[in-house]
């Protein structure tokens, strides 16, 4: 009997094994880097074991097939600023999201945000401020690093840390206490203080704003010390962690930049000398420019029809000036101010604006995963975790081929094959 029971246990274990197998056919295969004409993708467990021409992969019979016709095989997207507790602002403006969304209501949406996000190709990502709900996006990251609910690879940042008064929701006498978007902080030891008590809670990383609007309609300015700067990215970076900084001011920018941020997030307003300052000091640039388009076409802007708006027009002209000065572009979108699962918006608007196509999905794969520290993922190569998506048609020939992601693998498993 038992060894009838261990005959059947070692078919189950070894049908197991078989079943991790998976070959994947495609007609070409974005490695990360290049693009590959008949290449296949062999995974085993959640490894990716070999990537190359068939005919030199080693037993291939012994692999379960799933062929892909018409089809580019890619690294997984890695997102690189995303708010997945917030949705598009014509739905719910920001203010009314943090007043009067519970964190409980925003949790679920959470959820449901993080399931479109992998369904759309992006199985990594990182996602910077939960904009007035603590740390729920610290327990949503938890929820799905334990297999709770379907989503992306996650870097959360926790609450963003902001000068005091700098931030929203405002426009209340001070006898009325809202809840606020970030953590307010002033001088360096309070700052310190947040940033060791965030690290604490789970915060994989810090975001501050290095400048911001102080009024209603202003435009905006500087908000922390370059002293308060430098003592927040050090203490994250004694703790083995990083900070990345919100500013489109050429005064924020240059402030997060000698402080030792990581990244610089939007950058409207950079010049040629200040993305020279960035590339000199290794910093990358997150352009978040499908943002900045989705909320002038809420205000009205026909996109297509009419010219552009001076925000559009500033943005193409920083990030021209952004590509010329060969600074590092981090594929993201400040997805949650448009629709999750879009993403793509991203890619399409970086190569509209005048970066090629390889490039930007350089951007969104390998790029990303160096520079937002996600190890082992961007690259289809062996040894690497098997991150894997598919899409119809050439990407490099025609970007908008990424709003058609047919293919979803992540750490091997199938979570889309259409």
């Amino acid at each position: 009997m038992r060894q009838k029971y261990f005959i059947l246990t070692s078919l189950f274990f070894c049908l197991n094994q078989l079943h991790s197998q998976t070959l994947l056919i495609p007609d070409r295969v974005f490695n990360g880097k290049e693009m590959h004409a008949d290449w296949v993708v062999a995974v085993d467990s959640n490894k990716i074991t070999y990537a190359g021409p068939l005919e030199r992969l080693k037993k291939a019979g012994a692999y379960i097939t799933i062929k892909l016709e018409g089809k580019t095989v890619m690294p997984g997207l890695i997102e690189g600023h995303s708010h997945l507790l917030l949705h598009p602002y014509n739905e719910t403006d920001w203010n009314d999201q943090v007043l009067e969304e519970s964190p409980v209501e925003r949790a679920i949406r959470g959820v449901v945000h993080a399931k479109k996000t992998l369904l759309a190709g992006v199985t990594a990502m990182r996602d910077l401020g939960s904009e007035g709900a603590g740390y729920t996006d610290i327990y949503l990251k938890k929820s799905i690093d334990e297999g709770l609910v379907p989503g992306p690879r996650t870097l959360m940042a926790g609450p963003a840390i902001v000068a005091t008064g700098a931030y929203g929701p405002k426009g209340f006498h001070d006898g009325v206490q809202v809840p606020l978007g970030a953590v307010p902080v002033t001088g360096k030891d309070r700052a310190m203080e947040e940033v060791r008590t965030q690290l604490g809670n789970g915060a994989n990383l810090i975001k501050i704003y290095a400048d911001y609007r102080w009024g209603k309609d202003e435009p905006s300015q500087p908000t922390f010390l370059q002293e308060e700067i430098d003592a927040m990215v050090a203490t994250a970076t004694t703790a083995g962690r990083y900070v990345v900084a919100h500013a489109s001011t050429p005064e924020g920018m240059r402030r997060a930049i000698m402080g030792g941020v990581e990244t610089i997030e939007h950058g409207d307003g950079g010049t040629a000398e200040i993305f020279e300052l960035m590339k000199t000091k290794g910093i990358a640039l997150c352009p978040t420019l499908a943002a900045g388009d989705a909320i002038e076409q809420y205000k009205g802007w026909q996109k297509g029809k009419e010219p552009d708006p001076e925000r559009i027009a500033k943005k193409k002209k920083s990030f021209a000036l952004a590509l010329e000065s060969g600074v590092e572009i981090v594929f993201g979108g400040d997805v949650g101010v448009f629709t999750h699962g879009e993403n793509y918006r991203e890619l399409e608007l970086m190569v509209d604006y005048g970066m090629k196509p390889l490039q930007a999905l350089q951007s969104a794969t390998s790029v990303n995963a160096r520079i937002l520290h996600f190890q082992e993922l961007g690259m289809i190569q062996e040894g690497y975790l098997a991150d894997i998506i598919a899409v119809e048609g050439n990407p490099v020939q025609d970007i908008s081929r990424m709003r058609r992601v047919k293919f979803v693998m992540k750490d091997g498993t199938i979570y889309k094959n259409e």
